[in-house]
């Protein structure tokens, strides 16, 4: 939600602001796949991925698409919602990796290899994108290049998505069992 306006994207594969003082849907373009995940707003842009295979940039000022991006051989959606670091959205997709997006052009930047795929939305803060994937192992990594500088063994597969606040990061895997770090 955005200066009262809430930006959606759904199963119907279509992208909508609806302005929540009324309901009135207010624009409505198409994005070419159905989504799981919330889009991420910067400026006069809304970043997310689709099952559909791409992420995308819509332009909420012309309500076009501004690019997409698909990787060229890996044909898998994105379920996980994108987070946002300066130029660079960041999200994990069911291929297996974790992508670092330049919001300008829609070209990765780098690109983290996990053993499963990455539902989970990561979480961003002091420079670290803080994820987990189906592996069972929550990574972070730096924003700026994709390098590890850690990861957790949590023994079941963590498609939950972190959340950090007062200095902690808490997430829970699959197993039921829920994992804080920092304090």
């Amino acid at each position: 939600v955005l200066n009262g306006i809430a930006y959606i994207s759904g199963c119907d594969e279509v992208f909508r602001a609806i302005r929540v003082s009324d309901g009135e849907v207010i624009a409505h373009f198409p994005s070419g796949g159905y989504t799981g995940a919330s889009p991420v707003l910067a400026g006069d842009f809304a970043y997310y991925g689709t099952f559909g295979n791409e992420v995308i940039a819509a332009n909420l000022k012309t309500k076009k698409l501004a690019w997409q991006y698909e990787h060229p051989q890996r044909k898998f959606p994105f379920y996980s919602s994108a987070a946002l670091s300066g130029d660079r959205i960041v999200l994990g997709g069911r291929d297996k990796f974790v992508y670092g997006i330049d919001i300008a052009t829609g070209k990765p930047v780098w690109q983290f290899a996990t053993k499963a795929r990455v539902d989970s939305s990561p979480a961003i803060s002091g420079g670290r994108a803080y994820i987990g994937s189906n592996d069972g192992r929550l990574y972070s990594l730096d924003v700026a290049t994709g390098t590890k500088v850690w990861e957790f063994e949590a023994g079941a597969g963590i498609s939950a998505s972190p959340a950090i606040a007062q200095g902690r990061l808490v997430v829970g895997a699959q197993d039921g069992r829920i994992y804080c770090f920092g304090g």
